[in-house]
């Protein structure tokens, strides 16, 4: 595993256990947004899977029905 890739999912994993829980849950998705950038990096690596992560987030909104989505 790569460095960059190392530094992408420890970030992702400092934002779930220290600033997530700091707000209320909302996602619309199954599995949260969080867990699903964690498994599109680990999947698709970092580039590709941080853009289907981006793309999630921008999915999840009052107006989408949200539901279970896996990368």
């Amino acid at each position: 595993m790569g460095a960059l890739k190392k530094g992408v999912l420890a970030f992702l994993r400092f934002w779930q256990v220290f600033i997530s829980p700091l707000y209320p849950p909302s996602c619309r998705y199954y599995p949260s947004c969080s867990n699903y950038a964690i498994m599109a990096v680990e999947k698709h690596g970092v580039l590709r899977g941080m853009m289907k992560a981006m793309w999630r987030v921008l999915r999840c909104n009052p107006f989408s029905k949200g539901g279970v989505d896996y990368p």
